[in-house]
């Protein structure tokens, strides 16, 4: 990339642009629009990389421009007031006497931004938003992920409907990234014992405010080359390759933190992949406390949250006893025991054959456990019963706390000034009070007529976000006139709209729809009435069955039948996710029941006034409240029936034909549905201060993060 010259009046702009706070700014994204309009779309709203690709005339001119420099002027004022160590925060007004403690959070993934692809799916956006909020509130947090070169893949759609996966290498100079080294200039941070040999640990730095990711990296000098691409991609197939990647996250994350200087107070694991932490701890505590195994887990359990996503069996990480002893039989000593003992920290049933999870190892050296749904819960509790046999199923010590999203990152800057001109008297005030149900009563007074134009403006950004994608399909490869009809180029910005945009995996029935073809195509044919699907999301490059789903949805969008009115849109990541979750009409989601611990897509969609078509499952089985969107069949207790699917299908085709597709084209003379504006307002109303990540996040601070904390300090007196 050319040399950075930035005039030195807007000279903090390269400063700015490598902390991810911008990201979750709206004045500071608006800075960047400002700045160069053409090279921030052109970039993917990367300010990294647009700063390299402006003129100089360009940037000369703005540092010039009164208008432009009142904005830096704002941005970089209000930067400087949130970066400082002494500024009134939520957190430090409420526990003044804990705010210096930090708190480590580790997840296998984070999206924190499209310009950092380190994240696969919901669960990394989970962590990125609770990361986000926990800087707004001001946590003194600090993440601990992995930084992965290649990320997750790039999805591109042959002819015949294959999902083909492509791998491109992170362009380091162009994200906002740093990497750190150690005074005598090498990046050897932690190591690991991995069988026979020793891996080493880079890190690479991401700030995000004052909250720091601390990103791992196998790819350093001290690493023989087949070592290097251990931590080059997300989620590994290979169990072995697995195991190592969980072993560098869990105890080399531990020693990082120690290599760097922190001492967290409190740790915080995100899924079972990340349970290792808990094992190293315990090592430390034995060895630098002289404890006992007994002594030291229940030392480290004080102080240890554990929170799990996976409702059903199968997606926890489960390796062989074989695959264990090979990596940890010169481990389990240093705990001070022996192979039994640790065995069953990983076994739920005692078995010699029933392997070591994951997610057992988290339930059994956490104190604090907690579901992400009210429904996840009695889940959860069920399934892990025989971990606490002697309790009843409802005593099984794992609470709840519902998912959030992250506000200012997800809701459309149009929609976010219409709320603010009729509901706040300013920004930051609805900011600080997104949690409280009664400013959210304000709804109402935003005319009907505003809130639908700014609706149809979304419509259309999104309709034009999914034509310049096909256009660069289209001049990039040899594609046919059928796959470009599929991405969506005959989809129109006045019929209703319904996205279905979600992980493809067979649990989701992303196929549902279609159980009736010709019922389907007389929904989206009709005349006066028509219906247009746009769907998007990756399988799993092993799951075949999810890849098949996906082709056949492929293929029915260049089915001629449909008229066009069926899209696919590739390669779905954040930027697009934007797009999406705020310019659709309707958000339908379909899993089987039991099957989703919570799902924020929904909700993402619903702060922007996209109204939900959605089986009772997950969060929205807490959300839906009669009029703020509609239920797909019946509620959980028919989980497994064998006509499941049959059933829903039905249910589904009834809402579109006797519900959603009137009451949406129920329009007055000037085209204003106001019915479903009604709707629309009362699913931002009733969603937006219950499934925020403020709400959720002080959920985690009040009910887990604290009582850790007063309970190690109680032991600290004893």
């Amino acid at each position: 990339m050319t040399e950075l010259r930035i005039p030195e009046r807007i000279g903090r702009l390269d400063e700015l642009a490598h902390n991810l706070w911008w990201s979750c700014n709206q004045q500071a994204r608006e800075m960047y629009r400002v700045l160069d309009y053409p090279t921030w779309r052109a970039y993917g709203h990367n300010p990294v990389r647009q700063a390299h690709g402006i003129s100089p005339e360009r940037l000369e001119a703005v540092a010039a421009d009164p208008r432009f420099l009142s904005l830096y002027d704002q941005v970089m004022a209000e930067f400087d007031a949130d970066m400082n160590p002494a500024r009134h925060t939520w957190y430090a007004n409420h526990y003044p006497t804990f705010k210096s403690d930090p708190i480590a959070y580790f997840s296998m993934e984070f999206a924190i931004h499209n310009s950092l692809p380190i994240y696969a799916g919901g669960l990394g956006v989970l962590a990125g938003d609770l990361c986000k909020e926990a800087c707004d509130l001001g946590l003194p947090l600090v993440a601990v992920g992995f930084m992965y070169p290649q990320g997750y893949f790039h999805q591109h759609i042959s002819a015949d409907g294959r999902q083909e996966e492509i791998y491109r290498q992170l362009a380091f100079e162009a994200a906002p990234v740093s990497p750190l080294t150690l005074p005598d200039g090498s990046r050897r941070f932690a190591a690991v014992q991995l069988n026979n040999r020793a891996l080493h640990l880079g890190v690479w730095q991401v700030r995000l405010g004052r909250l720091t990711l601390f990103l791992l990296d196998t790819n350093i000098e001290e690493n023989a080359p087949e070592d290097r691409d251990l931590s080059a991609r997300l989620y590994a197939a290979d169990p072995e390759q697995r195991i190592q990647q969980e072993m560098l996250l869990g105890i080399g994350g531990v020693r990082v933190m120690e290599a760097v200087g922190i001492r967290p107070s409190i740790w915080h694991a995100n899924e079972g992949h990340t349970a290792f932490m808990m094992l190293e701890r315990i090592r430390q505590e034995t060895k630098e406390n002289h404890e006992s195994f007994l002594e030291a887990l229940e030392k480290v359990r004080e102080t240890t949250i554990f929170t799990t996503h996976t409702p059903v069996a199968a997606g926890h990480d489960v390796f062989t006893t074989e695959l264990v002893e090979k990596y940890f039989s010169h481990y389990w000593p240093s705990l001070g025991i022996d192979r039994s003992t640790f065995l069953d920290l990983g076994q739920h049933g005692g078995m010699e054959g029933e392997g070591f999870n994951m997610t057992v190892l988290a339930l059994k050296t956490s104190g604090r456990r907690n579901a992400v749904s009210k429904l996840h819960a009695g889940t959860t509790r069920k399934m892990w019963h025989v971990l606490w046999p002697r309790l009843s199923e409802d005593d099984v010590p794992v609470s709840h706390i519902t998912n959030g999203v992250h506000w200012p990152t997800w809701v459309a800057r149009e929609m976010s000034a219409l709320y603010v001109k009729y509901m706040s008297r300013d920004l930051r005030e609805l900011l600080d009070n997104q949690d409280d149900p009664a400013l959210w009563e304000g709804i109402e007074a935003i005319p009907d007529e505003e809130i639908w134009a700014v609706h149809r403006l979304l419509k259309q950004k999104l309709a034009s976000a999914m034509l310049e994608r096909a256009q660069a399909r289209w001049a990039k490869d040899d594609i046919t006139a059928e796959q470009i009809l599929a991405t969506g180029v005959l989809l129109h910005p006045e019929v209703l709209t319904v996205t279905f945009v979600r992980r493809f995996t067979e649990y989701k029935r992303p196929t549902l729809i279609f159980d009736d073809v010709e019922r389907l195509k007389r929904i989206i044919e009709a005349p006066l009435r028509p219906v247009q699907i746009v769907f998007a999301g990756k399988s799993h490059p092993a799951d075949l069955a999810s890849k098949d789903l996906l082709r056949q949805t492929y293929m029915l969008a260049k089915d001629r039948g449909f008229r066009g009115r069926i899209a696919f849109v590739e390669d779905y990541d954040m930027h697009m996710a934007h797009y999406l979750v705020q310019g659709a009409d309707v958000w339908l989601n379909t899993p089987r029941r039991g099957r989703e611990a919570s799902g924020t897509s929904g909700m993402k969609a619903s702060m922007n006034g996209v109204i939900q078509l959605s089986v009772p499952d997950g969060w929205w089985f807490e959300g839906f409240n009669g009029g703020n969107g509609w239920v797909i069949g019946d509620g959980p207790e028919s989980a497994g029936s064998p006509d499941e699917d049959e059933r829903d299908a039905t249910a589904l085709y009834d809402l579109l034909e006797n519900k959603v597709v009137p009451l949406y084209y129920d329009r007055d003379r000037m085209g204003v549905p106001h019915r479903w504006v009604h709707m629309m307002k009362e699913t931002i109303r009733s969603v937006a201060p219950a499934f925020c990540a403020r709400r959720m996040m002080k959920e985690y601070v009040e009910q887990m993060y604290v009582p850790a904390l007063e309970s190690a300090a109680n032991r600290s007196k004893g």
